[in-house]
C-alpha cells in the first residue's frame, strides 16, 4: 500500500509538472514530435494546450488520490 501511494505521488507530481510547463509556460517541445507537426500544419497550438491541460489535471488527480491514501491509512 505504501509503494502504491509513493508511485501515485511521484507520477502525479511528474504529470503536474509537465502539464504546467506545457499549458502555462508554453514549452511545446515537451510534446514528442510537436514542433515538426506544427510546422507542417498537422497539429495546432490548441492541440498542445489541450495536451498540457489534460496532463495537468491527471497529475492533480493522482496527487490528491495519493494524499487521500496517506490520510486514510
Amino acid at each position: 500500500m505504501i509503494l502504491l501511494m509513493i508511485i501515485l505521488l511521484v507520477v502525479g507530481v511528474a504529470f503536474t509538472t509537465f502539464g504546467y510547463f506545457i499549458y502555462f509556460k508554453e514549452k511545446y517541445n515537451l510534446i514528442n514530435g510537436f514542433e515538426s507537426d506544427y510546422k507542417s500544419g498537422r497539429k495546432s497550438e490548441s492541440y498542445a494546450k489541450k495536451v498540457g491541460l489534460v496532463e495537468f489535471m491527471i497529475g492533480i488527480i493522482l496527487v490528491v488520490v495519493g494524499f487521500c491514501m496517506f490520510i486514510i491509512k
